[in-house]
Order: structure tokens, then sequence, then C-alpha cells
């Protein structure tokens, strides 16, 4: 128990850290998540790492959605038609 808290403190510390506040979205759950996975698999450190990747490219993705989204309800009716 003791090595999770300390992986998953040092991951937390270095997502913090590599990631700006632009970046953060996403990448602290998916730490977080990745860190238990890779825990299970005795390699903590990869897996908050791929985690925070994963966590940060789904939030962009998901973001790039929502303001397409957005676009499409604030155009004009007759350009939403042609």
């Amino acid at each position: 128990m003791r090595t999770f808290t300390v992986t998953a403190a040092l991951a937390l510390a270095l997502a913090a850290g590599m990631a700006g506040q632009a970046q953060a979205k996403g990448c602290l759950s998916g730490a977080a998540v990745g860190g238990l996975a890779g825990h299970m698999a005795h390699h903590g450190v990869l897996g908050a790492a791929g985690g925070c990747a994963v966590g940060h490219h789904m939030a962009s993705k998901q973001a790039k959605q929502d303001s397409q989204a957005a676009a499409r309800a604030q155009a004009p009716a007759s350009q939403q038609h042609n």
C-alpha cells in the first residue's frame, strides 16, 4: 500500500508539473486511473503517464466535438440546409 501511495503521489506531481492549465483537463483523472491499473501490473508510473496522455486526448476530442456542436447550433438555418 505504501508503494501505491508513493507512486500515486509521484505521478500526480509529475502530471501537475508537466501539464499547464490548458492541458490539465483529463490528465489528472487519466493519471489516477492509469496509475491504479499500472500499480496492479507493477508499473504504476508508466500507467499514470499513459493514463494522463489518454485522458488529455479524450478531453481534447470531447472539447472539439462540443465546440463543433455549438457552432452548428449558432449557425443560421439557411446555412444549415446548403
